[in-house]
């Protein structure tokens, strides 16, 4: 069995109602199962956030260096915009 190390932890009474019920209802043996599994979705969860963020980075970068875009400012985006939602418009009438 891998080395365990005991902690002391606070939760809202609200957490600590969960993890209670969790226990009582068989689906964890302790309240330490309940917490190791929410570390381990956590963790999971957190890995997941880390490489989103990456590829966002990855992709604000390739923007970057992809050099300047169509438009020169915002208002030429709104007017684009206009364009198409009347174009879109006629032709559903």
């Amino acid at each position: 069995m891998a080395h365990i190390e005991k902690l002391s932890i606070a939760l809202t009474p609200e957490m600590a109602a969960v993890v209670r019920q969790c226990v009582e209802s068989g689906e964890y043996a302790s309240s330490s199962e309940v917490i190791r599994e929410a570390l381990r979705d956590w963790k999971l969860k957190r890995s997941f956030q880390q490489t989103e963020v990456m590829v966002l980075r990855s992709l604000w970068q390739g923007g970057i260096e992809s050099g300047a875009g169509r438009f020169a400012g915002m208002d030429e985006i709104k007017a684009e915009a206009r364009q198409r939602f009347l174009c879109k418009d006629a032709e559903q009438h």
